[in-house]
């Protein structure tokens, strides 16, 4: 049958029950490095041979997939295929599923929590009282502040449910604009400048720009209100890094919140150790339930993909 490889850091370091379906349907399991995310050297030492792949954010390069002798399928635990040379993926015919949605949840109450702890400033309160003080920071309300949301798929959808319920007026971006559904008339489409120059709040929940360049350049940046608030569990590129510097040191963004960066983990020091930065260490996703969610999802997305491959490895 197939060889399938594992790398997603929350499965390796715990495989979770869910990978059982793969070896009871008769395919052998290969995983990488345990709770580490795989570099290039790894990755070019595991794929040969290798069948399906369930993948995770890890970077893939070209070399990689040419080094893939036997690749039919990869299928990520997420939506994203940002870290997949995609060119090269589809002259070889390798098809690439994702787990739609699964972790939607998870990341959406994540990008909640930022928001929050942005307005009330959690983090130097509880630094503080930890330090033997006794800060007393003026925060601000969710209710009556204009909040804009970039993307309007399943998770901005939820980030939005939640602050529209909380009093604040949403406004949203999408070029797709998307039904609303039961959102319509607690949710206005506006255009991304628009958004911009209205929100005091902004939310990113969309896919990189075709050509990977920014969403938010300096540009983008100077039109927010004067201490607006940026929150992004999406991806890192979306918002020029120098730009975003700039705009932080300068205080016209009060907090950018990130559960993304580029590299992962970050280069010590730099936006990272930025005082008016919030930060995560990309677990959006990482919660019992969206885990569980985003396996099942991808274990049957590899089996389905796997089901309508004939395996010959002896002519091999």
């Amino acid at each position: 049958m197939a060889r399938i490889l594992i790398t997603p850091r929350s499965l390796t370091s715990d495989p979770p029950a869910a990978l059982d379906r793969l070896r009871h349907a008769g395919h052998e399991v290969v995983f990488c490095t345990p709770g580490k995310t795989p570099g290039e050297a790894e990755l070019l030492s595991l794929v040969p041979g290798i069948d399906g792949w369930l993948a995770g954010v890890e970077p893939v390069s070209a070399s990689v997939i040419a080094a893939a002798d036997r690749l039919q399928v990869i299928s990520r635990n997420g939506t994203g295929t940002d870290s997949l040379p995609m060119p090269e993926i589809e002259a070889r015919g390798i098809r690439v599923t994702r787990a739609l949605g699964a972790n939607a949840t998870g990341v959406a109450e994540l990008a909640l929590g930022l928001i929050l702890a942005a307005c009330r400033h959690l983090p130097d309160e509880a630094m503080g009282i930890r330090a033997g003080q006794w800060p007393r920071l003026k925060g601000r309300e969710i209710e009556g502040a204009v909040v804009g949301i970039v993307g309007m798929g399943a998770i901005g959808r939820r980030v939005a449910r939640v602050l529209s319920e909380m009093g604040a007026e949403v406004i949203a971006h999408d070029p797709f604009r998307p039904d609303l559904g039961a959102l319509a008339g607690r949710v206005s489409y506006v255009g991304l400048v628009e958004l911009l120059s209205r929100a005091e709040i902004v939310s990113l929940h969309c896919p990189m720009p075709e050509g990977g360049r920014p969403l938010l350049d300096g540009a983008a940046l100077g039109v927010l209100p004067q201490g607006a608030i940026l929150v992004n569990t999406a991806r890192a590129g979306l918002v020029d890094e120098a730009a975003l510097i700039a705009a932080l040191d300068a205080g016209r963004l009060a907090t950018y919140g990130t559960d993304v960066f580029e590299p992962e983990p970050p280069a010590p020091g730099g936006l990272a150790s930025h005082p008016r930065v919030i930060a995560t260490s990309h677990i959006g996703g990482l919660t019992d339930a969206s885990v569980r969610r985003a396996t099942e999802v991808a274990v049957e997305n590899l089996l389905a993909a796997l089901a309508m491959t004939t395996f010959d490895h002896a002519a091999q």
